[in-house]
C-alpha cells in the first residue's frame, strides 16, 4: 500500500512539476511575444508610481495581456525597483520585455504635451503642442509672441490642464546673439541674467531640452558647447585649398551663406561663389554684411539699403572692404557651416533671385546683368500686382 501512495504521490509531482515548466514556459513567451496593442499610445509615468498601478494602466488600455506576468517579468529582470517617471510613447506591438526596458532605462520624455519657445531670426513663438501617439505628430494647440504681445486669455490654463512633459527652446539658423539674448531674457520659465552678449556665431541653432529654474547662461552655455563642436568637426573635414586662415573665419563666411539663402540645397553653390570671389581678390558685396553694421545686429533694418550705406566706409561694408567682416553676421547652422567649409565645385562669380525663392547663378558679368534685368521685371510684375489688389 506504501509503495501504491509513494507512487501515486510521485507520479502527481511529476504531473505538478510538468505543469509548472509549462507554465513558466507560456509565462515567457507570453512576456516576450508581439504585444496586443493596435495603435500608439503615450503612458504617463508620475513620480512615487508603482509597478502595479503602470500595469493596471497598461492592462485597462490594452497595451498587455496580464500585469501579473509583466510584474514578475520585471522583477525576474531586476527592474522592477527601477521605475522612471516620465510620458513614453508605447508602439503598437510592443512586447512587455521592451515596455518594461523603456519605462526603467528613462531619458527624455516621448510622449505628452510640450511647451516650445521658438527664437527665429526676427520673432519668437511659445507654442502648446501636444503629441498625436496615432500619428507621431504634433499638434500645436496654442501660441503666441512673449515678447511682442500680452499672453492670450486661457493659455496658462489650458497648460496647466495639459501633461507638460518638454520645455524646449529651438533656435532658428541666422539669428543674431542679441536677438537671442533677449528672447531668452522674456521666457520666464528660465532664471538669471545674461552677463555679456555672446560672440556673433557662436550659439548653435537647434532644439534644447531646458529644466524649471535653469539658468540662461547655462543654457547659452549648452548653445556655444554645441556650436565649438559643429565647427571643429567640419574643420577637421574641410576641403583643401579654401581661403580661410582660421575656424573663426569659416564660421564669418557661413554666417554669409545663411544669411544669403533660405535655401538649403543651394548653401553649397553660394558657398563656392563667395570662396571664388576671395580667391579672385573681388569684394564680396554681399547686402547682409552691410545691414549687419548699420544695426549692429540689433533688430531688422526693416528698410532697402541706402546709396550712402552702401559707399559708407566701415569693418562690415564687404562693397568697401576687402576679403571677410571681422566677426559672422548671425549663428549659423551646421548645414551652412559644412557648405562654408565643402562649398561645391563651380566658376560662380555671381548670383541674384530668381523669383522662385531660390537664386540664378552666373559665370560672367554680362550673363548675370541678364539675370538681373529678369529679377528686374519680376520684381515690376510683383509690385503691378500688389498694386491691383
Amino acid at each position: 500500500m506504501w509503495r501504491n501512495i509513494t507512487s501515486n504521490f510521485l507520479t502527481a509531482m511529476i504531473v505538478i512539476l510538468v505543469l509548472v515548466a509549462g507554465m513558466v514556459a507560456w509565462a515567457k513567451r507570453e512576456y516576450t511575444v508581439t504585444g496586443p496593442l493596435t495603435q500608439a499610445m503615450c503612458l504617463r509615468v508620475d513620480q512615487g508610481d508603482s509597478f502595479v498601478k503602470v500595469s493596471a494602466d497598461l492592462k485597462s488600455k490594452g497595451a498587455i495581456s496580464s500585469g501579473y506576468i509583466f510584474r514578475t517579468g520585471a522583477d525576474y529582470t531586476e527592474k522592477g525597483g527601477k521605475l522612471k517617471f516620465g510620458s513614453y510613447l508605447i508602439e503598437p506591438g510592443s512586447t512587455m520585455e521592451q515596455i518594461v526596458d523603456q519605462i526603467t532605462r528613462g531619458g527624455p520624455s516621448t510622449c505628452g504635451s510640450e511647451l516650445v519657445y521658438r527664437v527665429g531670426v526676427n520673432a519668437q513663438t511659445l507654442a502648446l503642442r501636444e503629441l498625436d501617439p496615432a500619428t507621431g505628430m504634433y499638434e500645436e494647440l496654442a501660441k503666441y509672441d512673449p515678447v511682442a504681445d500680452p499672453e492670450p486669455d486661457g493659455f496658462k490654463e489650458l497648460v496647466e490642464e495639459k501633461n507638460i512633459t518638454n520645455h524646449r527652446v529651438i533656435l532658428a539658423e541666422g539669428a543674431t546673439s542679441w536677438h537671442i539674448v533677449q528672447a531668452l531674457k522674456s521666457y520666464d520659465f528660465l532664471s538669471g541674467d545674461v552677463k555679456d552678449i555672446p560672440a556673433e556665431g557662436s550659439l548653435a541653432p537647434q532644439s534644447y531640452v531646458v529644466s524649471k529654474g535653469e539658468t540662461r547662461e547655462t543654457l547659452i552655455g549648452q548653445m556655444q558647447d554645441a556650436q565649438t563642436a559643429i565647427l571643429n568637426e567640419a574643420w577637421a573635414n574641410r576641403a583643401e585649398g579654401l581661403p580661410y586662415k582660421t575656424p573663426e573665419e569659416a564660421l564669418t563666411m557661413a554666417s554669409i551663406v545663411e544669411k544669403e539663402t533660405g535655401v538649403a540645397s543651394e548653401r553649397p553653390e553660394v558657398a563656392s561663389v563667395f570662396v571664388n570671389r576671395l580667391e579672385k581678390g573681388m569684394r564680396l558685396q554681399t547686402d547682409p554684411t552691410v545691414i549687419y553694421g548699420v544695426t549692429d545686429g540689433k533688430g531688422s533694418l526693416g528698410r532697402g539699403l541706402r546709396q550712402s550705406e552702401l559707399r559708407a566706409n566701415n569693418p562690415y561694408n564687404t562693397y568697401v572692404i576687402e576679403g571677410l567682416p571681422p566677426t559672422p553676421i548671425a549663428n549659423p547652422g551646421k548645414a551652412a557651416i559644412e557648405a562654408a567649409l565643402n562649398p561645391d565645385s563651380t566658376d560662380y562669380l555671381y548670383f541674384v533671385a530668381d523669383g522662385s525663392g531660390g537664386h540664378a547663378f552666373a559665370t560672367t558679368l554680362e550673363e548675370h546683368n541678364a539675370n538681373v534685368a529678369k529679377w528686374r521685371e519680376i520684381e515690376a510684375q510683383q509690385a503691378k500686382d500688389a498694386g491691383g489688389n
